[in-house]
């Protein structure tokens, strides 16, 4: 994907998988899960979640992380991103947990979601990740070559 694309991409509205290093036992793969995250064309990332979770835990240790976001339709579409924490907002922003709440709901759902985890606005805390690295894949110029070879070797 180009950058305009692949920021594009990251920008649309997706559950993302972040991925971090948890260093907590030998064997321990790294901690992957999905988040709502937020990010506009040419800025940062943002993940919000409980200060003493172990996500918000790990991330605060690792001082970096990974998210991947997907097109799960046909053509299939990924990008994948990592870099380091440059920031740590402590308790998150309420205009952030606002932005990101109507991000992912309906309006009604939104400010419903809002009122009944108000609580969580001591709890959490925000962590910015400033994009370094950048994986994507983009499969429709391949699908495209697909089903033309299928085509061709059908006739």
């Amino acid at each position: 994907m180009s950058r305009h694309d692949r920021e594009q991409f990251l920008a649309d509205r997706r559950v993302g998988v972040l991925g971090v290093v948890d260093p907590r036992g030998g064997d321990r793969a790294p901690l992957v899960v999905p988040v709502w995250y937020g990010y506009e064309a040419g800025g940062e990332i943002v993940v919000q979640t409980g200060r003493e979770t172990v996500k918000g835990q790990l991330l605060r240790a690792a001082g970096r992380f990974s998210l991947c976001v997907q097109d799960e339709r046909r053509p299939y579409r990924y990008v994948s991103v990592e870099g380091p924490v440059v920031a740590i907002e402590d308790p998150v922003p309420p205009a952030v947990r606002e932005d990101l709440a109507h991000r992912y709901l309906e309006p009604n759902e939104a400010r419903a979601y809002l009122a009944a985890t108000i609580a969580q606005l001591k709890d959490d805390v925000l962590f910015r990740l400033s994009p370094q690295r950048w994986r994507t894949a983009d499969f429709a110029a391949f699908a495209a070559d697909f089903t033309e070879s299928g085509a061709e070797s059908a006739i």
